[in-house]
């Protein structure tokens, strides 16, 4: 197996681990992490998703360009819908997640970090989505994610030129949230820490309302936040939360 699963209390860690090849996509391997991602939906008590790759050298070094020689123009699209279809599914994840990138992210790695819920790079982290240098463009989701995330000048600069972009950059566009040194893994567990102590219904309420309402004009955003603080304000959570707030005492947050 080329991804590993696996549950470390109320964390589930992915990890890409064919080192050889810099943990490079191929179609196979994009299956592996959507039967993971099912996997992670149904697994209890987990309350964040890292995603990392095994080794020094690499998150992942996009996709293994010797299975996109030769093909259809059928079977690429069924690639490029396979590719998107996979890292969409962490947006419908129940929980959020977060990408380590001890390495290289470049095309499909970029992407993969790009569909996560937030990112954590190392000093040494490298990105870029070089797709341009073989007459291609990004085919799993990056020139959608990029642009909403760093904004569009940023993006076509970064996808038109596939040049390289440092950790210390990425972290000063947006395009990561921090930089850690040291593990990954445990810089990682402890920023999950500063969420996934609170409710979990409440913290995807609060995922929809900023994904979904980029999509959204203003005032369909306004609406579509004012559905879900509706929502939140309906759970136990919110019931505790705001008397653990006038009793001077941490919540307890019960997840419902």
């Amino acid at each position: 197996m080329s991804v590993e699963l696996k549950q470390d209390g109320r964390l589930a860690i992915l990890t890409l681990d064919r080192q050889e090849a810099l943990n490079a996509l191929s179609f196979s391997i994009l299956r592996e992490i959507g039967d993971c991602l099912d996997t992670v939906a149904t697994m209890h008590g987990v309350r964040a998703l890292l995603v990392t790759g095994a080794g020094g050298k690499a998150f992942c070094a996009g996709a293994d360009i010797k299975e996109l020689r030769h093909r259809s123009l059928t079977d690429q699209k069924r690639g490029s819908e396979l590719g998107q279809a996979v890292f969409s599914r962490l947006d419908t994840l129940p929980v959020g997640s977060i990408a380590l990138i001890n390495g290289f992210a470049f095309g499909g790695g970029l992407e993969l970090a790009l569909a996560c819920t937030l990112r954590i790079a190392s000093p040494t982290a490298r990105f870029g989505l070089p797709e341009i240098k073989l007459g291609l463009i990004p085919g799993y989701g990056g020139t959608q994610r990029l642009p909403r995330l760093v904004g569009e000048a940023r993006a076509l600069d970064i996808i038109m030129t596939g040049r390289t972009v440092s950790a210390e950059e990425a972290l000063a566009i947006g395009l990561v949230n921090r930089i850690a040194d040291g593990d990954l893994v445990e810089a990682g567990c402890s920023y999950a820490e500063e969420f996934t102590r609170y409710s979990l219904p409440v913290l995807e309420f609060t995922r929809r309302a900023v994904q979904r309402g980029g999509d959204l004009s203003l005032q369909a955003g306004l609406s579509l936040e004012a559905d879900l603080s509706t929502l939140a304000y309906r759970t136990h959570d919110a019931e505790e939360g705001m008397a653990a707030f006038e009793e001077k005492r941490p919540p307890e947050f019960k997840d419902a």
